[in-house]
């Protein structure tokens, strides 16, 4: 495996924004898992799969369903998708499928594949607990719920996406409790990862903060 940098945390913390910008300054790859995780939501919703459905309804449409990233754009079976994976639609079933084991294993060898060509930066929800656990650097970013609502209001929004503050935040609260409640893979904190929470922070102050940590006895 090459150098891979993995950052994880809630939904709305700013794993994205700051991951991309952290590859560029250093030249590395960058791996959205959330980006693949959505794909497979639309593969299987889709295939009018259901949260409750058996394994095996599960793998039939995955055995059909091949899931690329390339160059910062989201392949579902070589289409591009990339503007289709962020909505609140898409966001709720990528949370509830991501629960099911079946899903998470189909995923783990193309996360882990994406670090055997290159140098990476990714960013997820278990890339340093799980996916990635011998990452050169681990960072573990958070904000409150409240600054998490407004990033995800303001991102909605921008999209085009009709969403009032209060749903955004109930949203990021149910998410929390799926994401920190299921039984494979929970968002957890790994023990040698960086904490930073970025709620009174700017991008820039961050984006140091995280540059210092991963060049610190480099």
């Amino acid at each position: 495996m090459n150098k891979v940098i993995a950052i994880d945390g809630p939904s709305g913390s700013g794993k994205t924004t700051l991951a991309k910008l952290i590859a560029k300054e250093l030249n590395l790859n960058y791996l959205d898992t959330g980006a693949l995780y959505r794909a497979v939501a639309i593969a299987l919703r889709d295939a009018g799969i259901k949260q409750e459905d058996s394994d095996e309804k599960f793998r039939d449409v995955l055995s059909r369903t091949l899931v690329t990233f390339n160059e910062g754009k989201v392949f579902l079976n070589n289409r591009d998708i990339s503007d289709h994976i962020r909505s609140k639609e898409i966001d709720h079933y990528s949370s509830v499928f991501s629960a099911r084991k079946i899903v998470r294993d189909f995923l783990l060898d193309a996360q882990r594949s994406a670090a055997l060509g290159s140098d990476l930066v990714v960013e997820g929800r278990d890339t340093t607990t799980v996916v990635f656990l011998n990452a050169k650097k681990k960072i573990f970013l958070d904000a409150s719920v409240e600054e998490r609502a407004k990033r995800r209001y303001l991102q909605f929004r921008s999209s085009g996406v009709d969403i009032n503050i209060d749903e955004a935040k109930n949203n990021i609260i149910e998410r929390d409790r799926r994401d920190a409640g299921r039984d494979i893979a929970p968002l957890t904190i790994a023990s040698d990862a960086l904490v930073v929470d970025s709620s009174e922070l700017s991008i820039e102050q961050v984006k140091k903060k995280i540059i210092d940590f991963i060049e610190a006895d480099h």
